[in-house]
């Protein structure tokens, strides 16, 4: 069974940094699978953030986002990371990770298969 925990959320001032987990089971990440990051705020539309494909390392990112998040994969921990530094409160929203079987990396998503809970990103201003 397909699993997608994410974990790191939380509240951080305008100007802070917070690191997202994903763990993953029920495949391991030396498949070629994507996985993504999402993000919904109250009132929006779901987001597509920065995905992986860690078989090769192709990173995807959101213009609002580049240069400030970074993706990464840990394939022996089979957890992928999202390291949000120079937070924005517009960055506030309900952050997801969702896998992609058919490895695409896009940050469309619906191409995504299986979806975490989510965890909450608040920031302050």
């Amino acid at each position: 069974e397909v699993q997608l925990v994410e974990s790191g959320g939380g509240l951080v001032q305008a100007g802070g940094s917070l690191r997202l987990s994903c763990a993953t089971s029920g495949f391991t990440l030396d498949d070629d699978y994507a996985i993504g990051w999402f993000r919904q705020a109250p009132g929006k539309e779901r987001e597509g953030v920065s995905s992986i494909r860690s078989s090769d390392g192709r990173t995807n990112y959101a213009d609002s986002v580049k240069g400030r998040f970074t993706i990464s994969s840990d394939n022996a921990k089979n957890t992928v990371y999202l390291q949000m530094n120079s937070l924005k409160p517009e960055d506030t929203a309900v952050y997801y990770c969702a896998a992609d079987l058919a490895g695409w990396a896009t940050l469309t998503w619906y191409e995504y298969d299986y979806w975490g809970r989510g965890t909450q990103v608040t920031v302050s201003s």
